[in-house]
């Protein structure tokens, strides 16, 4: 489905995948992705944005964000890079810690990856840009991809340009989220630009933006012809959207799931969702400490929740909650209501 003598497709045979997102695509978060993956496929899986300045110091597996399980693989790191010492530094630790493949991110417009000249701002120094991937090519023979944004006013000919010169100084594949850094979140990811830069290099290219269904995420792939697909805030309230994609395409059901159907209709995915957020309160509290659990927890259902019918009133239960024993409780009686649905989608962008 992806093709093999690409980087990309000597990974990943299933080209569907979660995006990094900070504060969420932590161990807990894939754990509960990849447990909807249909089984024998294989996509990558991204870790949250690790900052090339504080990694230099860290040992990797031991801090929340390179925390791993037995069933991670194929981990392709986003990290913030810009300078040469700490690309040098950074990239062989992170080969030695596991990753597959190192992801650039510029396409962050937080302000505080751009008051370090990280994330997005780098696009605003096209040349500076190149050389930082050329300064990890020299660095590492992990494949490398870059995650990056529109160009300012979406500005075409401009993304051609930054695009090509990504590409001849080696990264393997790119990451496009089509909008431009002024929108962050808001308005409508523009598809035809990933269509366009895939119809302009034939190089590898994952699209990005404005996947809320199963259907959405198919759609993609049809349309601009890109290589595969990463989906960012809506795994985390429909987890098993990589299940019901693998049950459009006829592949086998995840594992433990055999014989069963994904859940399709909004009953059946609000009923879904519990599961998910019964999930995720039980192994963030099994791995982070009891504050960082609930930290992830709170986190997780503020950006999950809107999808749910009444998901506002149930998740500042379950917030409010004074132990993990407490958050289940609730959970689980909130969750025995049949009147619960799971819309298909919010009015949130990403």
């Amino acid at each position: 489905m992806i093709n093999e003598r690409e980087p990309l497709g000597q990974i990943a045979d299933f080209p569907f995948c979660l995006a990094p997102m900070v504060g969420l695509s932590h161990v807990v978060l894939r754990d509960l992705v990849r447990s909807y993956l249909p089984e024998g496929c294989h996509t990558i899986w991204p870790t949250e944005m690790l900052s090339s300045r504080r990694l230099i110091a860290q040992r990797l597996g031991d801090t929340p964000e390179t925390f791993t399980s037995p069933m991670d693989d194929n981990l392709v790191p986003q990290i913030l890079i810009n300078e040469d010492r700490f690309i040098k530094a950074c990239l062989p630790k992170l080969e030695q810690w596991g990753a597959v493949g190192v992801d650039i991110n510029m396409g962050c417009p937080q302000s505080k990856a751009l008051k370090h000249n990280y994330g997005v701002a780098l696009m605003g120094d096209p040349e500076y840009a190149h050389n930082v991937v050329r300064m990890a090519r020299s660095t590492t023979n992990l494949p490398l991809s870059v995650k990056l944004r529109a160009g300012t006013n979406n500005d075409k000919d401009f993304l051609k340009r930054f695009c090509e010169g990504l590409y001849e100084a080696g990264a393997d594949w790119l990451t496009l989220h089509p909008r431009t850094p002024e929108q962050k979140r808001k308005g409508y990811a523009d598809w035809s630009q990933i269509k366009m830069i895939k119809d302009e290099f034939n190089k590898s290219l994952i699209g990005n933006g404005d996947i809320q269904t199963w259907e959405d995420a198919i759609r993609m792939k049809e349309e601009t012809g890109c290589d595969a697909v990463m989906i960012g805030r809506a795994l985390t309230a429909r987890p098993w959207l990589l299940w019901q994609i693998g049950h459009h395409l006829g592949l086998p059901s995840p594992p433990g799931k055999e014989g069963l159907l994904p859940p399709l209709t909004p009953e059946e995915e609000a009923q879904e969702y519990g599961k998910a957020v019964l999930f995720f309160i039980q192994k963030s509290f099994e791995i982070f400490t009891e504050k960082d659990a609930r930290k992830r927890v709170i986190f997780y259902l503020k950006v999950s929740h809107p999808w749910l019918n009444y998901g506002h009133s149930i998740s500042s239960k379950i917030i409010n909650a004074k132990t993990q024993e407490e958050m289940i409780e609730i959970a689980i009686k909130s969750f025995e209501s049949s009147s619960l649905t799971l819309s298909k989608r919010t009015e949130l962008r990403y």
